[in-house]
């Protein structure tokens, strides 16, 4: 009996574990999107409400997604780069939209009011809470910093406004420094 438990041990012991598969194109759940894919697990969850947001009068922008969505997947390096670019001048809410569906919309304070059902979707409201632009599916950076720009009144540099048919990783290392030559 200590061999045939021997050999089952040996057995489990060589077969190991199943190795992560963490992967941007499938609809599979692999964990907080923005910590594995953007590199910025510090977006969820926001770090206010939209009804504070609106109560502050800030151009507030509403991210709707979803963990197991192959395109929210794709779009999370777009929503940490509005973190990076605009973060000190904008409140950025992702949401993740389970929470939201089969409930009633509580008005103009609930996030519900403004999502219109895709994934993702990007909604951007003025300081008046107006939506001031309404973007479904995968929004080009580029067109994303143009609504801010409007909505926020500042100028966005030429420099930040990157190809939006960048990879996440082509777009860190085109806003990296270049390094010093000797």
């Amino acid at each position: 009996m200590p061999l045939l438990t021997a050999v089952f041990l040996l057995l489990g012991l060589l077969s190991g574990p199943e190795p992560a598969r963490a992967s941007l194109d499938n609809d599979r759940y692999d964990g907080n999107i923005f910590a594995l894919y953007a590199g910025n697990g510090s977006l969820v969850p926001p770090r206010v409400t939209l009804a504070d947001a609106l109560a502050e009068k800030r151009v507030t922008v509403l991210v709707f997604y979803l963990d197991d969505s192959a395109v929210s997947k794709r779009f999370a390096g777009i929503v940490s780069e509005l973190q990076r670019v605009w973060g000190g001048t904008i409140e950025l809410l992702p949401l993740v939209t389970d929470p939201l569906q089969g409930r009633a919309d509580d008005g103009p304070t609930d996030p519900l009011h403004y999502w219109r059902g895709t994934i993702p979707e990007v909604v951007v409201l003025g300081t008046e809470g107006q939506v001031v632009f309404r973007g479904a599916g995968a929004v080009p950076l580029g067109t994303l910093n143009g609504a801010l720009s409007q909505a926020t009144g500042l100028p966005l540099p030429p420099a930040l406004a990157p190809d939006a048919g960048l990879s996440f990783n082509e777009l860190n290392a085109s806003l990296a420094p270049s390094p010093a030559t000797p």
